[in-house]
This record gives structure tokens, sequence and C-alpha cells, in this order.
């Protein structure tokens, strides 16, 4: 999850005027009418199974992600619901329950919004970058089922308040981490058509998901421990 800061674009625009925004050179079509959607599985890069969980950490920060037991309908759809606590400083500021499923023709991994609530001294205060696949926004693909160099697809299709891309960079990075070293990850560099000067990059392992970012790395996955 990444707040997206456009309020000048995000006001001239009315609510699913993707046109307004869509680049043709970016796949924004994932043949969701077509799929069988599951709300629990993997495909190579990603995990949808409860229980699972991976934590990242970095200089004053960690990042907590853990797939729940718990589903939610968006547009028709059942998605699970997989939440990401992010700390800085040891103190916690964002918690987003991020909703997706896996298309089972394909093995990719669309991406139906998130609710997001930011924290400050405790107490939840905005909820910037929350959206749903309804209501004129539409699914993006979080990780292709086929991933392939130089791909280019939206993250998330929701005019006005997230429109982030992916474009894959490299499929056999050497990710090196705290919890090992891994072959055959893939690199994934992050753009928005809300923020143009924004970019991010991430790694993620065969068989465990994200392992890395611009600022934090893997430390452990597997079964869920609650702090």
């Amino acid at each position: 999850m990444r707040i997206a800061i456009a309020a000048t674009m995000a006001a001239a625009l009315l609510v699913g005027d993707l046109d307004a925004f869509a680049d043709p050179e970016w796949q924004e079509d994932f043949g969701v009418s077509k799929c069988r959607m599951r709300a629990s599985g993997r495909n190579e890069y990603m995990i949808l199974e409860p229980g699972y969980q991976i934590l990242l950490e970095g200089p004053g920060t960690r990042t907590q992600i853990t797939v729940l037991d718990e589903t939610k309908t968006v547009d028709g759809v059942v998605t699970r619901v997989v939440e990401e606590r992010e700390w800085r400083k040891g103190r916690l500021e964002e918690v987003a329950r991020n909703y997706y499923a896996i298309c089972d023709e394909t093995k990719d991994v669309l991406y139906f919004g998130e609710d997001v609530d930011l924290y400050e001294h405790g107490k939840v205060f905005r909820h910037d970058g929350s959206w749903l696949a309804e209501k004129g926004n539409r699914p993006g693909m979080v990780m292709a089922g086929a991933p392939r160099a130089k791909m280019k697809y939206y993250r998330e299709i929701a005019p006005g308040a997230a429109m982030d891309r992916g474009e894959i960079v490299s499929v056999n990075e050497t990710c090196i981490t705290p919890a090992g070293s891994f072959p055959n990850c893939l690199k994934i560099k992050e753009t928005s058509d809300l923020e143009p000067s924004f970019r991010e990059y991430k790694w993620y392992a065969p068989g465990i998901g994200i392992v890395a970012d611009d600022t934090v790395r893997l430390v452990r996955y597997g079964p869920a421990v609650r702090r």
C-alpha cells in the first residue's frame, strides 16, 4: 500500500473516468469476467493461504504482512483479506486491509482494493489510499501468474484515488536478506499515474513472496506470529 497525494488531479476527475489516466502501454484488462476467482491459493511469487505471514525490517521500519482467515466480497467477488501493518520508530503508523483473489485459469493475483487506517499518537486519523474495485473502479494485477521481463501493468485502477503501476525489470535477481539468500527473484518497479515522480522497487522470491523493497528486508516468513 502507498498513499497517493494528488488532490488537484483528483478534483478534476469523476469517479470511473479511467480514460483520463489509462496509458495504452500498460495492461489494464486482466480478463476478470473469464476467470474463476478463488480467495485462497498461490502462484509462484505470492501466497494467499490463511495463516501465512511475512515480516520485513529496516532502519527504524517494520512491516508485517499476514494472510487472514477472513474474506470480503467486492463487486460480487469473494476476496482474501491480507493485512499489512507498518511501524516507524516503534510506533504503529498504518494498517491496511488488502483484498486479493487469484484467477484459477491464469494464476494472476488480482487486487480488488484496500481499506486503510493511518495512525497518529495511537489513534486513527485518516484513511488516505482506501479504494474498492466497484462503482467505476476496476481490479488491477498485483502479481502475474506467468511473469516475464518488461511486463507493464496497472496494479490499481481507481482514477483520482489509486493508479499504481508495476513493471517487471528482471526475473533472475539474487536476493540476500537476513532470512536467507534467494535466487530467481522478480524485481518490480512501481510507479503511479497520479504521482509522476514516484518510483519504488520491490523484490519477490519464489515460494515466499515479497522479500525486500527500498527500505526493508525479509527477516521471517511462515506461520503467523502475532505481537
